[in-house]
């Protein structure tokens, strides 16, 4: 059964609020009704927080992460060990591996992993880009942090095959990350060690 809303800007609002992962028409009605009881410099705010996110926000071109800079804090950082490249599937991770402060060389984002089912192919994703990065030279080492899934497998030889003419080293991040969990959601403690235990990816 439908629920009946006293307002049509209500129903609109709680219909785009709901369009978010994992917020229900209830949660969402929540979201709404909470922004109903601020004032209005706090909506403005809120609003144009969003609005300038989605114009303003650039992708560092050198790694893909998420910046106010065409290249991103970490890859502009000098103290970085440039010399190592930690793969991951999406920003949420890079979050979650710099919240270790357990690693500290670059990253490449991929923005996705290769998923056949869900139609998402190598050329989805930011591989290419990827190989042309270590074919510039100057990386020693690329470490495969992806999650411990089939898809994140897949792509971990893919990228292993895409790399075999190059001299770089490649690792993947130790098992310490449950079978089938999710970079994002992995305790930092286990996440650092993971990283800090890598070991060489045999194919």
């Amino acid at each position: 059964m439908n629920q009946l809303y006293p307002s049509q800007l209500l129903e609109k609002a709680v219909a785009e609020f709901s369009k978010l992962p994992g917020v229900g028409r209830k949660t969402a009605l929540r979201h709404v009704l909470h922004m109903l009881r601020q004032d209005d410099e706090e909506v403005r705010r809120f609003a144009e927080a969003i609005v300038r996110l989605k114009g303003e926000v650039k992708y560092c071109s050198v790694c893909h992460n998420i910046s106010d800079t065409d290249i991103c804090p970490i890859c502009a950082d000098q103290r970085r060990d440039s010399k190592t490249v930690c793969v991951v599937e999406n920003i949420q991770d890079v979050m979650a591996i710099e919240n270790t402060q357990q690693y500290h060389g670059l990253y490449h984002v991929l923005g996705g992993i290769i998923s056949p089912m869900d139609g998402i192919g190598p050329a989805d994703i930011e591989i290419d880009s990827l190989v042309r990065r270590v074919e510039q030279g100057g990386v020693e080492e690329v470490i495969l942090a992806l999650s411990s899934t089939m898809e994140g497998d897949t792509t971990n030889f893919y990228i292993f095959r895409k790399l075999a003419h190059t001299d770089v080293r490649v690792s993947v991040i130790a098992r310490g990350i449950s079978v089938g969990n999710e970079i994002e959601y992995t305790d930092e403690v286990t996440l650092g060690r993971s990283i800090q235990n890598r070991i060489p990816f045999g194919g």
